[in-house]
């Protein structure tokens, strides 16, 4: 059964996908607090007759279309974040600029969020054409802690489904075209929490002390070389320390600094090791200098990996609909989405469609971050028809 060539968004469908990225992009909320962006989703779905709406993770929303048409019974999730970052725009060109202080679509979620609901929209009005269910996620949190993927897979929202589709929008590929390739194509991101203890003295007698400030720049030097030769060259691992506090005084030997930090790896075979070198190389400097260290870490985000022949059947149906110049196959991310827990459980897509054009080029998480809105209609058009072969393949 064949998903329409045409038409596969009726005009107050594409209306409704328009207003909510507007709306959303005004209106922007910071994750695990998305809860007028929760309520606009809800309302928007019942005005079309979705009203079995359920919700997850406090802020997020899904719903299930079943269609009634015989054929196989597939079942397939898709997901659209929702969550906004704390950052101020300045993109004065925009009438639907953020209106809140501190706060903007920074990362394109409006703009996945109102292709989740279109997808929505198209499948309840398609219903008696298609088999199969269609569970569309509205997910909060891919941003920050807690995530909202985590509770997708710990309530066992996936339970059941065949496949899941994810996508975000993609600064370095020309608006218009869109990309995928099989394996991981986002690191894992597992955070960690690191405290060197000494021994507080006077400076001007450090021997006396243990100096903590000495220990946590001999673990900066020698953690590097945990990515540059223990790990395979193709792993792309990496170790950041994001923050690093300590010291109290300028003739006070410190006692005490804390590090934070991510570990990162495409591999998940080598992710539990990657965080267990860490810890020991930490806790050997520490003693090599007469200190002691306290590390502690948590999981995140699994790498996101893509199936396969998703990807190839997803190629095909750009090359047939859009042209075959319109597909880039694009380079693995050294970020991290937590579509990565849909992916650890399900055979899975995370395709990317392109925003970059004259006075769009700015990269995501940055204020000068913005997308056309022409690329919304056609990227919710493709992703309701690869759906759409997904459950009849």
């Amino acid at each position: 059964m064949k998903a329409p060539t045409n038409n596969l968004l009726s005009e107050i469908e594409r209306n409704a996908v328009v207003e909510m990225r507007h709306t959303m992009h005004r209106e922007p909320e910071l994750s695990n607090s998305e809860w007028k962006t929760q309520k606009r989703i809800i309302g928007t779905l019942n005005a079309f007759g979705l009203t079995q709406a359920k919700t997850f993770h406090k802020t997020g929303v899904y719903i299930d279309i079943h269609g009634s048409a015989s054929g196989a019974n597939r079942s397939i999730a898709l997901r659209g974040d929702i969550d906004a970052l704390p950052i101020q725009e300045v993109r004065e060109d925009l009438p639907y600029r953020s209106q809140v202080p501190g706060v903007m679509h920074a990362c394109g979620h409006d703009m996945h969020a109102s292709i989740a609901l279109g997808t929505a929209l198209a499948f309840h009005r398609m219903r008696e054409n298609f088999s199969g269910r269609m569970r569309v996620f509205f997910q909060p949190a891919e941003e920050a802690e807690p995530l909202g993927g985590r509770t997708v897979l710990e309530e066992k929202l996936l339970d059941g489904f065949d496949a899941a589709v994810g996508f975000h929008v993609r600064t370095d590929i020309p608006a218009g075209s869109y990309g995928a390739r099989a394996g991981a194509v986002t690191k894992s991101a597992d955070q960690f929490l690191l405290e060197f203890v000494g021994a507080m003295a006077h400076g001007a007698k450090p021997h006396l002390g243990v100096d903590a400030i000495a220990i946590a720049g001999a673990f900066i030097n020698e953690v590097q070389k945990v990515v540059s030769r223990e790990m395979p060259v193709n792993d792309g691992a990496i170790v950041t320390i994001g923050t690093i506090r300590g010291g109290d005084a300028t003739n006070i030997i410190c006692p005490t600094v804390t590090m934070t930090g991510t570990i990162r790896t495409s591999a998940p075979e080598r992710r539990q090791l990657l965080v267990q070198r860490v810890c020991e190389i930490a806790e050997g400097v520490a003693t090599m200098h007469r200190g002691r260290a306290e590390f502690s870490s948590r999981a995140g985000e699994p790498p996101v990996v893509n199936d396969g022949s998703m990807v190839a059947l997803f190629r095909q149906i750009v090359i047939d609909s859009e042209g075959e110049d319109k597909y880039v196959e694009g380079s693995a991310s050294s970020g991290s989405d937590d579509f990565g827990f849909y992916s650890s459980c399900l055979p899975s897509i995370y395709f990317w469609f392109g925003s970059k054009e004259p006075g769009n080029e700015s990269g995501v998480h940055t204020p000068n971050f913005a997308v056309s809105d022409k690329t919304l209609i056609p990227t919710t058009e493709l992703a309701i028809r690869y759906c759409w072969e997904l459950l009849h393949s």
